[in-house]
This record gives C-alpha cells, sequence and structure tokens, in this order.
C-alpha cells in the first residue's frame, strides 16, 4: 500500500497481487490542524491484507529533507509500528505532476479530471510504482 501523504488529503494505492502493477484506490480525507486518520488507514490495510507501506517523502527540489518530511515520516513510521508492517520511503517528486497528466489524458470529463483526491490517489499510484520498478529484479 503506496500513501501521498498532504496537509488535507491522503492518496492510497495498491499493488496487483504479483506486484507488478500500482493503481489509484481512494483518497483519506483530513481536517488540516487535527490528528491524521491512522485509524482509516489501518482499516484500509486491514481489508486488503497490506504487507508493506510505501510512503511518499516530499524532498525538495534539491533532493533535501524538511521539516514536512519530518511529519510525513513520522505519521509512516506510526502507521507500520501499528500494523506491524515495513515502511519503505520513496521521492514523491513531480509525482503530482505525472498523477495530472495522466488523468488528464485518460478521456474522463473535465469535471472528473479536475478533482483533487482522484489526483492525489494516482500520485500515490505513482509513489508506489517507482518502488515497484526499483524492487523487479533486473
Amino acid at each position: 500500500m503506496s500513501i501521498d501523504y498532504g496537509e488535507r488529503r491522503i492518496g492510497v494505492a495498491l499493488s496487483d497481487p504479483t506486484g507488478t502493477l500500482a493503481s489509484p484506490l481512494e483518497t483519506v480525507h483530513r481536517r488540516r490542524g487535527k490528528r491524521p486518520p491512522l485509524k482509516a488507514l489501518e482499516r484500509i490495510a486491514h481489508l486488503h491484507e497490506v504487507t508493506g507501506l510505501v510512503v511518499g517523502l516530499p524532498l525538495t527540489l534539491e533532493g533535501e529533507e524538511n521539516e514536512w518530511c519530518a511529519e510525513v515520516r513520522a505519521v509512516g513510521d506510526e502507521l507500520g509500528r501499528r500494523l506491524d508492517l515495513p515502511v519503505t520511503y520513496v521521492d514523491e517528486r513531480m509525482t503530482s505532476v505525472q498523477a495530472e497528466e495522466a488523468i488528464r489524458s485518460s478521456g474522463r470529463r473535465r469535471s472528473q479530471r479536475e478533482e483533487k483526491g482522484r489526483i492525489d490517489a494516482a500520485a500515490a499510484a505513482v509513489i508506489l510504482q517507482r518502488h515497484l520498478d526499483m524492487e523487479a529484479p533486473r
């Protein structure tokens, strides 16, 4: 399961059983300034029998970590601890741009293409696909 953690929305994606292809699943909404919705993410992980977590790490354009990365790591580590699952962090730079481009070219109606939640879930799929591609045997 992959997570694109944001201030207002958390995109979630899953891989197929073979670990080859990532697909957007859903978007979990959160209220700014409130605790992260870890219970909702736990339910999703249990429902889909997740065996590992991949969390997008929002590095700066220079590839360095910032304060937001610390929060993302804290949430990812806590979720991994609660689920007793390994957590892998993947550079998420430009994933939202890739997700938007993929959605625009999908042939959906304009109103569907511009749904922010759809983009967040698609970004989570891009993050997960990067991870799957890096882990695939060469």
